[in-house]
């Protein structure tokens, strides 16, 4: 790894006189806090401070908490969606400037070394899915920003902020992992197993493409009457096992041309397969904490293609321009509100979504 020399940065008076913050800090598995840490500061030329304005809570980050993630050890700082503004910059930082409103990529990515040549920005050599995970992330008054000018978002004047939130992570995410890898077409079929949120963004932007049918899967009758609302043409309850079935009735026998995976358990993966038509694409979003199964010995020929993705975020300024178009509007899954210092109690919230119905938080640090 490249260490960049550190030049005087460009500070405003607010982030200089604080020296220290409040932060949901993860403390090992099932653990979190609320804490006083030390303000971030500058560590190379490119880096940027912001100020963190708006963030909420992702799956992952749950994952994290169920301990699925050991590159994220404790004493780590969680978070790596939001919105906010330039408080300070490294001298290398071109693009922005003190007092910019700007979206936090999930994904930081330096857009120099081979990966993200390819715009394979996730699997950047000195960035990729490091915010609250390798380095202290966005759930917290103030967070710092590797490669900022590649990392970060100009938010247009009177843009719809919140929605904004959803712009870091989550809609990038179901529509790079899910609709762009699922090769979803004109008159093709799409099932979508899970209408969490992120399979509901998967359904968002699946609607680009004008899918003939679009078919939500969830165990929750209250999901599946948001994805219906969300545009699903069809939905299916899995509780009683017979998902595949009522697919496969629903298709004609034939299945769908993409199945989506967008919660991460061997059930779920297992019914993809179950459903995917001959010459159709599995397309995995969720985040998979223990092995699951592939069936070759039914799938070897059937000239399927399985995928998977860590978001790159290579779609996000396209996605900017789609919700200021109105094309898209990602704000229709913010459910809740709180404040940082209610953050222990949005986790609460997020993690028992069938019964509180919540989708995104937002949380105002």
């Amino acid at each position: 790894m490249v260490t960049l020399p550190i030049a005087k940065p460009s500070t405003s008076p607010i982030a200089a006189k604080q020296k220290t913050m409040k932060a949901l800090v993860y403390l090992g598995p099932g653990k979190k806090a609320l804490q006083e840490c030390p303000m971030p500061e500058l560590a190379a030329v490119t880096d940027a401070i912001v100020r963190v304005v708006k963030t909420t809570i992702c799956g992952s980050d749950l994952h994290i908490l169920k301990g699925d993630v050991p590159t994220c050890t404790p004493g780590r700082i969680l978070g790596h969606e939001g919105i906010g503004t330039v408080e300070a910059i490294g001298s290398g930082v071109t693009q922005f400037k003190l007092g910019d409103r700007v979206v936090i990529s999930c994904i930081s990515s330096c857009g120099k070394c081979e990966n993200c040549r390819k715009g394979m920005y996730s699997h950047c050599s000195t960035g990729g899915w490091i915010l609250g995970n390798e380095i202290d992330g966005t759930q917290a008054e103030y967070v710092r920003i590797p490669h900022a000018d590649t990392s970060l978002y100009a938010i247009p004047p009177g843009a719809d902020e919140e929605a904004l939130v959803m712009l870091s992570d989550i809609l990038p995410t179901g529509f790079e992992c899910g609709v762009l890898n699922g090769k979803i077409q004109p008159g093709s079929s799409v099932a979508i197993v899970g209408a969490g949120p992120v399979g509901l963004a998967a359904l968002l932007t699946a609607q680009f493409y004008s899918p003939a049918q679009i078919i939500s899967i969830d165990l929750d009758d209250s999901r599946l009457a948001v994805a219906k609302r969300f545009g699903a043409t069809q939905t299916i309850n899995s509780s009683d096992g017979n998902a595949a079935a009522k697919l496969m009735a629903m298709t004609g026998g034939r299945g769908v041309d993409t199945a989506i995976e967008a919660v991460g358990v061997p059930d779920t993966f297992l019914l993809c397969q179950d459903i995917v038509a001959p010459g159709g694409t599995i397309a995995n979003i969720g985040v998979h904490g223990v092995k699951v199964d592939l069936h070759l010995e039914r799938l070897w020929s059937q000239n399927i293609t399985m995928t998977t993705r860590l978001v790159d975020t290579v779609t996000t300024p396209m996605l900017l321009k789609a919700i200021q178009a109105n094309k898209v509007d990602p704000s229709q899954l913010i459910t809740h509100h709180f404040t940082l210092a209610q953050v222990e109690d949005a986790y609460e919230t997020f993690g028992h979504a069938a019964k509180t119905q919540a989708l995104k938080v937002i949380i105002e640090a």
